[in-house]
């Protein structure tokens, strides 16, 4: 059955499609239905089914035979190691984890956070918290003391696991006096600490509040498996938030492991025994369903990776990483690629590398322009798949399903709506545009399996941020449109489609059309104030290694190809080149502190930012311009 086929299966009968992808999870008891409504409206699946996370990621493929295989490959080009974590042993290790938090009183439904570098001691927590029906928030190591401190006052946990310390290229990031300092800041107090000392860095512990991971664990009875509803919160993970105050995004256990389950056969056409590799972390959205639970629960193996694209040592570490692991699928973000492209424009390092086994690499997390996949295409020859999802779903809305059947790739498209998804792209008024017509998407209640039915402590902030402005749909907050095909096309987010004299204009578009530039790397877009039109779009250009152009020359090669690709509604006359651009830790592109640096506006420095030096770049790039006169706040 091909795509079309199965998508339309899906529509003609959801609660059929869904039981069926149900039974190939090992449920403690199977549930009645697929779809539970409630009132205001309340949508949830599998609830009175029970089941547990652990049990189908870890214990259930040591029962049939497979707790040989690789489940997790750690591998640290910053430390040099590398090893291999069979099911087997993952089941002792995390069943000894979750016996010691037992022992300590964490019971099912109280919460752990979890803060910690790409080690498999990560996973190992995620799964024990899991074992036990606890609910896990995983924070970014080394996030700053005071975000961490929101989200222990929000979530309130039992206890938190850390590590010593995180690991860069040329430095150690001390975790445990960010931890102590948090605690500090924090209202609510855990009982208790677990740190897992790294050789690195081995931290002070506060007597009677702290253990080490291997004491806490010593002579404990290792816990087995607690069943727990299908609506029962697996994790909580912190999407940043409009106000400030981070969104708790629930993720409910027995959506979850359908849906993921479903996802690596039919997506990213993975099955047990094949070697899968997400190079992410596991603070983030992607760590959690395709670093940890997505390819354990297919009994695959996973790739756990300490280091950079760049930098740990050279722009060939992927290449090797995906060479000796044999990866059949490979998941990273647009932005990786790009900083690879601009180190090794000519591909250099990927040709020293055989990728006998890779069928494909995967991109999310950010708009993937058409150069880059073009480039990746060139130097790979495998099917480079852009595909869109969020925080908020879990797993891909959009995408281009190689298990159920390869689809032409569009540059520039994430392909086409998963089952489970019905996307429409909408006029300010809520009604549906044309084919090709830019508007608001948005996809038809109820959401599928796996995706959030609300925000932590948070429900009225919930049905605010997402289900007011169109009733009847979940808000994605992204612009775009859909072709007559019926391929999505995601140009920006709902706030960067900027209004030049009154033509609604996506910086996305621009965006691609500057990547075409040969000696273009990287690049954004942002709509800047204007007294005049409203507002005007001001590029920002990273150029490839080895380019010694004269830099203005580029800038008006650009805004011509701009003028000759989109036209003169655009406006685009100005461009800066700087060295890099103002990124959060997972890669994202912090356009809209962008925007406020070039209106002279006060801004608070986002906490995800990977650099903040950065910043001053950006701002000395924008005063060139004549824009960002005024003092940073």
């Amino acid at each position: 059955m091909g795509y079309k086929e199965t998508y339309a299966a899906w529509k003609a009968d959801p609660e059929a499609f869904w039981m069926e992808a149900a039974t190939a999870i090992d449920w403690v008891t199977p549930p009645s239905q697929a779809l539970f409504t409630g009132e205001d409206p309340q949508y949830e699946w599998f609830s009175d089914g029970r089941v547990n996370t652990c049990w189908n990621a870890v214990d259930r493929h040591v029962e049939a035979g497979r707790g040989d295989q690789i489940a997790i490959q750690h591998e640290s080009p910053i430390t040099h190691s590398t090893k291999g974590i069979t099911y087997a042993e993952l089941q002792k290790r995390v069943a000894s984890l979750a016996g010691a938090l037992r022992m300590r009183g964490v019971e099912k439904g109280d919460r752990v956070i979890i803060y910690m570098p790409m080690i498999p001691e990560a996973l190992e927590a995620m799964l024990a918290c899991a074992r036990l029906g606890a609910i896990h928030s995983v924070v970014f190591g080394g996030f700053a003391a005071n975000e961490l401190a929101v989200r222990i006052d929000d979530c309130t946990p039992k206890a938190i696991i850390a590590a010593s310390c995180g690991l860069e290229p040329n430095r150690v990031v001390h975790y445990k006096p960010l931890l102590d300092e948090a605690i500090e800041m924090a209202a609510h107090k855990p009982e208790f600490c677990v740190i897992f000392q790294r050789e690195q860095e081995v931290a002070k512990l506060i007597e009677g509040r702290d253990f080490s991971w291997h004491g806490f664990q010593y002579g404990v009875k290792p816990a087995e498996c607690v069943p727990v509803e299908g609506n029962h919160p697996a994790y909580i993970l912190y999407t940043s938030g409009t106000t400030g105050q981070p969104k708790g995004v629930i993720r409910p256990t027995a959506g979850h492991l359908v849906a993921l389950n479903w996802t690596m056969k039919n997506i990213y056409n993975i099955e047990a025994g094949d070697r899968f590799w997400a190079a992410s972390d596991v603070g983030w959205v992607v760590g959690h369903s395709y670093i940890c639970y997505g390819p354990l629960i297919a009994g695959a193996t996973t790739v756990v990776f300490e280091g950079k694209p760049v930098g740990t040592p050279h722009p060939g570490v992927f290449w090797r990483v995906i060479q000796n692991n044999r990866i059949k699928s490979f998941f990273t973000a647009p932005t990786a690629l790009r900083v690879i492209k601009r180190e090794d424009p000519d591909g250099i390092w990927i040709k020293r590398y055989a990728q006998h086994d890779l069928q494909a690499i995967y991109l999310a997390g950010e708009r993937a322009d058409p150069a880059t996949i073009e480039w990746a295409q060139k130097y790979f020859g495998v099917p480079v798949i852009d595909h869109w999802w969020q925080t908020e779903t879990g797993w891909a809305i959009a995408a281009n399903p190689l298990g159920i059947e390869q689809l032409p790739i569009k540059l520039g498209s994430p392909s086409v709506p998963m089952p489970g998804y019905d996307v429409q792209v909408l006029d300010e008024a809520g009604h549906p545009v044309k084919a090709g017509e830019l508007g608001a998407i948005a996809i038809k209640l109820p959401l599928p399996p796996g995706t959030l039915p609300t925000l932590w402590n948070a429900g009225e902030r919930f049905k605010k941020s997402y289900l007011t402005t169109f009733p009847g749909y979940y808000e994605t907050g992204d612009a775009g449109m859909i072709d007559e095909d019926g391929y999505l096309y995601i140009m920006a987010r709902t706030d960067d489609v900027i209004n030049v004299a009154g033509h609604r204009l996506s910086t996305g578009g621009m965006e691609e059309v500057l990547a075409a530039h040969p000696d273009v790397a990287e690049c954004a877009v942002i709509g800047v104030s204007d007294a005049l039109k409203g507002q005007t779009p001001v590029g920002f250009l990273c150029l490839s290694s080895g380019v010694t152009r004269d830099h203005e020359e580029i800038v008006r090669e650009c805004v011509a190809m701009v003028r000759d690709k989109i036209g003169p509604v655009a406006a685009f006359k100005k461009a800066v080149v700087v060295n890099r651009l103002p990124k959060t830790r997972s890669g994202k592109i912090l356009r809209a502190t962008m925007v406020k640096i070039a209106d002279g506006e006060s801004f608070k420095q986002p906490a995800t930012i990977d650099d903040p030096a950065v910043l001053d770049e950006i701002r000395a790039g924008l005063q060139t311009l004549g824009y960002a006169q005024k003092a940073p706040a």
